[in-house]
Parts: structure tokens; sequence; C-alpha cells
């Protein structure tokens, strides 16, 4: 990932897999859908995408094998029609699968959302996948990149801010860190941000709540930013991504990365 442009990460939000509550049956339809976002977001400049079971709810801790299965499948598809880097996701917090997706697909990066210590969830306690995650990445080495979450969205932490991105980065081995805001699509708290920029000694995200709005005041404390719900028709997040909402962002981007 080149941090050095301020990439666009742009989402593609996978409509309900194989094994999950919702699913409709239609695994072709979960494909053709993904990968008409993936084409969308390229089309229109994003620097990246990452794929996320964001249709997978109630979310379980780590996820079932046809989860996983499906997931790959989905992911091929995208892989295998777009140019630019890809990332994972899987939810909740299954960083395991996802570097396994990511190895299999070639993919760049993952998201994981509780990399170092604990979390308070919808779906319970959740702790750090540090150790794991590292054992698999020295099993089968590659380039893949681990963006991990300090204080991850939808969820209560009693851990120091500031403590909590020394250890994702110091004792996890995270290459980049992410700040979100309270919830998907809610902004990023700019003290935190800012914080976080101060004291990472590696690139820092915004995982949520980037708009065309707020992406200059987002722009000078950041070194990614990763965007899903305003890029959806009518700023929807189940909606399929909007062509000219990302046109839009991607020429505020180049504006501002000219004017730095």
């Amino acid at each position: 990932m080149d941090f050095e442009r301020k990439p666009l990460i742009g989402m593609v939000h996978l409509k309900p897999l194989p094994g999950s509550y919702l699913y409709d049956g239609n695994l072709e339809g979960v494909i053709e859908f993904a990968v008409k976002d993936a084409k969308t977001l390229e089309e229109a400049g994003f620097d990246a995408i990452m794929i996320e079971n964001f249709g997978d709810v109630p979310f379980p801790k780590t996820v079932d094998k046809v989860t996983v299965a499906s997931f790959t499948a989905v992911a091929k598809a995208i892989r295998d029609e777009v140019s630019v880097p890809v990332g994972i996701n899987v939810l909740r917090n299954d960083g395991i699968a996802a570097y396994s997706i990511a190895y299999a697909i070639k993919a760049d990066f993952i998201r994981v959302n509780v990399l170092s210590g604990i979390a308070f969830t919808d779906q319970g306690i959740i702790e750090g996948i540090a150790h794991e995650l590292a054992k698999l990445r020295k099993l089968l080495p590659s380039k893949i990149q681990v963006f991990a979450d300090v204080h991850v969205k939808h969820a209560v932490h009693f851990f120091d801010f500031e403590d909590a991105i020394r250890d994702t980065v110091e004792r996890g081995l995270a290459d980049a860190v992410v700040v979100s805001g309270r919830a998907t699509g809610k902004p990023v708290d700019l003290e935190k941000l800012a914080l976080a920029k101060r004291i990472s000694p590696v690139p820092v995200v915004v995982g949520s709540g980037t708009t065309y709005d707020n992406l200059p005041e987002l722009w000078k404390h950041a070194d990614a930013f990763i965007v899903g719900t305003w890029l959806k028709r009518n700023g929807k997040v189940e909606n399929e991504v909007s062509p000219e909402r990302a046109r839009k962002l991607v020429e505020l981007a180049e504006k501002l990365r000219r004017s730095s």
C-alpha cells in the first residue's frame, strides 16, 4: 500500500453469504453484486478496495468453514476483475480466516478488528488474536499487511487509547492502525485521530465516517481512508456503490494531494 499518496480504500460490503442467517440461496447474485461494486470503485479511481462479509448478521466471533469457502469464492471473483490492491475483513474478528483467504487469492492486506486487548461487543467479549495471527504469518510468509483497529467501533473499551495503540503496534505487530467512530458510518473523533497520528510509528487509517465534507479535515491527520457508507447510493450502506459519489470523492482527494 502506497501510504505516501494517502490512498482511498473503498468498501465492498458483501450480501449475506452461505451459512449466514439472511442468506437468500443465490451465491451467484452475491458475487455479481460484489464484483460490480469493486469495478465501480476501480473505475472511479479508488486506490484499493476492501471486502467484508457485512451482510452476515448476527456475526459470530469466528466464522464457519462454509463462510470461509464462500467468501473465498467471492473474493477470487473480485481479484480476477480488478487490478488495485485488495483487502479482506472477516467479521466479527476472524483474522485467521481473513489472512487465509488473502493468502489464497493473493490479496494485499487484511483488517483485524481486535488484534490486541479486549473489546466488549454485541458478540460478547472478544479477545485479541495477535499471537495466533503471528504464528500463521510465520507459517505462510507473504507481503500481506495487517491493518488493526484500535478501540474498534461497535464496542466498549476500558484500555487507555494511547496504550492500546502502542500495544497494537509494538506487541501485536500491526502494519497500520485503524481509528473509527462509534459505529458504521459514524465519524472519527478528531482528537483521537490526531493523537494516533502523533504517536503511532505505523500509518494511521480512518476506518469509518469519511465523507466528501470532512475529508479535507481528516486529510491533515491520517495516512489512508476506508470509505463505505458515504459512497453508496443515497448514502445508504445497504445500497450499491454510486459511481457519481465515488468519482466525486476521488476528485477531491486528487485536489488535496496536489495542494499538500
